[in-house]
């Protein structure tokens, strides 16, 4: 019996995956779109009953007022932060930062500012939608005159014992390995899994086409 190599298909399972993993990852980049959080003060009611969980009993505090220039958000990054820092250092009961937008400024200063308070760690901020549309960062006021509450430890010094520990299985195993994997990976794998199966039906086909037996005429 003749071994039969099927070479197209060979090839077709190697380099077709590379190929959806080459155009596949563009496009998903092209589609991934990043998303942020934002969080919104609260609307003043009409009866101020929400009054504490707006932005209202914060707007007559001390800002320090900085103009974005627009489209230069990224730009001044580091002044941001510094600025946002030294706020953090003075640490003066109802002061803050007023970061004056309009709409001259770009989603990009605007995202920028957000990326701000999070290299500079600064937890209070808000942004001043329903009048102003300016975005302040408030100081996160720390009463340097509190002592530290003490309290005794119970488990201080204490030895804990496990008694058992938990094998992973071959199951887990693999559950983990695929977690870990990129994915780039399932596209690879998957391309090649199609590929595969499209190989071994053609190779059933040629099987079916040739004649088993021959018949010779004596």
């Amino acid at each position: 019996m003749k071994k039969i190599y099927y070479f197209p298909g060979l090839i077709s399972a190697v380099v077709i995956p590379l190929l959806f993993w080459y155009y596949g990852n563009q496009k998903f980049e092209e589609i991934n779109i990043s998303l942020m959080d934002i969080g919104l003060p609260a609307k003043l009611s009409k009866d101020k009953s929400n009054l504490t969980s707006t932005f209202e009993p914060l707007r007559n505090w001390d800002y320090k007022k900085i103009k974005i220039e627009p489209g230069k958000g990224k730009e001044n990054s580091n002044i941001y932060i510094s600025e946002v820092k030294n706020l953090q250092k003075r640490n003066k009961k109802n002061t803050g930062i007023e970061f004056i937008l309009d709409k001259n400024n770009t989603y990009g200063d605007f995202a920028s500012l957000l990326n701000d308070m999070a290299i500079a760690q600064q937890e209070t901020y808000a942004y001043d939608l329903e009048k102003t549309g300016h975005f302040f960062a408030t100081v996160n006021y720390i009463d340097p005159n509190i002592e530290e509450f003490k309290y005794e430890c119970f488990l201080c010094h204490d030895v804990i014992y496990v008694n058992e520990v938990y094998k992973l299985n071959l199951f887990d195993k693999i559950q983990q390995f695929l977690i870990s994997l990129p994915k780039e990976a399932f596209y690879i794998m998957f391309g090649f899994l199609f590929l595969v199966n499209i190989s071994m039906l053609s190779i059933k086909e040629r099987f079916q086409m040739q004649p088993i037996f021959r018949l010779s005429s004596i």
